[in-house]
């Protein structure tokens, strides 16, 4: 309820799937939601009521209404210091509560649950804010730190996406490790709505485009180099998502773009006009210093577009030999890179075996267990 109204983010679309996958299954489900009083109790009619809400673009408007109809839907609702009661006369035996955003992992919620005899799974999805603390938005490391904390001393279950989070993930406990479980990611390509484009997009073929949120662990300010680099005969560079945080610099290089330059920056593509935008590249580039699964590869993969991405080992580990891995260290080799694909023009399919990872296999493996 947080995000409503946003344009979402990877962790918002496993939080989405979660909630129509649960939904779908015979049990009975539950959603749990902080309002800024206290909390919230939604029922099985609840949850289904609140889906739309939490799944489409809303207005400003059309947030507080859903608040409201959020209150009218719930079976309880209390003070902080009620939630363990809220739990206790109204959730059935044999409860499972999933945590699948990295959000409310607190101590009073997860005492609650145990207070309660409801197991309690988490999905962490990458620990980069402790890897690279100096990527992060000011004062966002010591509340993660603290949440991993928790996770390791209280969880009865922790969903991983990966080998390689797990691996990094464990590494960052201290005494106790929980049992755990690696399920990767299902990949929902989105169908191409060319219509959604803005009318100067896409450019002239051949071009390139960078997903993702503009932030210092994405590293455009690499792609920036390169493209300075390259000049006058570069090809376009797309550089598609929503500006984020402690990155002025790139920040003010995007601010000082010309309208002939050959970079572009553009925000708020729905899924769709991504989709399009992405299915008619030469490339898609991801030079990240980090990775939690990498959504976006997997995408361009799956629609058949070339991917250079750096040399993270999370990405061998479900692609294989199918990107271009280009370490970040090498400028020459990224750039024959870009100007072999922008030689070959726009490729609407490559010649690859790649199976798409499915939601289905992902809550084969996860629902069984939590």
């Amino acid at each position: 309820m947080r995000r409503v109204g946003r344009v979402l983010t990877g962790v918002d679309r496993v939080e989405l799937a979660y909630l129509r996958a649960l939904q779908d299954a015979p049990e009975p489900v539950f959603g749990l939601i902080r309002s800024r009083f206290g909390y919230i109790l939604l029922g099985p009619e609840g949850v289904a009521a609140a889906t739309p809400i939490l799944s489409g673009a809303v207005d400003a408007q059309q947030i507080s209404k859903a608040w409201h109809h959020i209150r009218r839907a719930a079976i309880s609702r209390g003070l902080p210091f009620a939630l363990p009661r809220m739990l206790r006369d109204h959730l059935p035996a044999g409860t499972a509560y999933l945590n699948t955003g990295h959000s409310n992992v607190t101590d009073r919620v997860l005492r609650a649950m145990n207070g309660a005899d409801i197991s309690v799974a988490v999905f962490i999805h990458d620990v980069i804010p402790l890897e690279f603390p100096h990527y992060q938005r000011e004062g966002s490391v010591a509340p993660f730190r603290a949440m991993i904390d928790r996770v390791a001393a209280q969880a009865d279950l922790v969903i991983y996406n990966s080998e390689d989070t797990k691996m990094r993930a464990e590494v960052q406990m201290t005494g106790r490790t929980p049992p755990s479980i690696v399920a990767h990611l299902g990949t929902d390509v989105a169908t191409p709505r060319p219509d959604d484009l803005p009318r100067d997009l896409p450019p002239a073929v051949p071009y390139f485009v960078t997903p993702g949120t503009i932030e210092p662990r994405k590293n455009h300010a690499f792609l920036l180099d390169l493209w300075d680099e390259m000049g006058a005969d570069a090809p376009t560079l797309v550089i598609a998502g929503n500006r984020g945080w402690n990155n002025e610099a790139v920040f003010a290089r995007l601010d000082a773009l010309n309208p002939d330059d050959r970079i572009r920056e553009v925000a708020g593509l729905s899924d769709g006009a991504l989709a399009s935008l992405v299915g008619g590249a030469a490339g898609v580039l991801l030079p990240s210093h980090a990775e939690g699964f990498g959504l976006p590869a997997v995408e361009a993969t799956a629609l058949g577009i070339p991917v250079v991405v750096n040399t993270l080992d999370v990405y061998a580990e479900f692609l294989g030999d199918i990107p271009i891995y280009a370490s970040v260290s090498d400028r020459y080799l990224w750039i024959k890179a870009i100007n072999t694909l922008a030689e070959a023009g726009q490729r609407t399919q490559q010649e690859h075996q790649f199976e798409l990872p499915s939601w289905g296999s992902h809550f084969k493996t996860v629902l069984r267990l939590t």
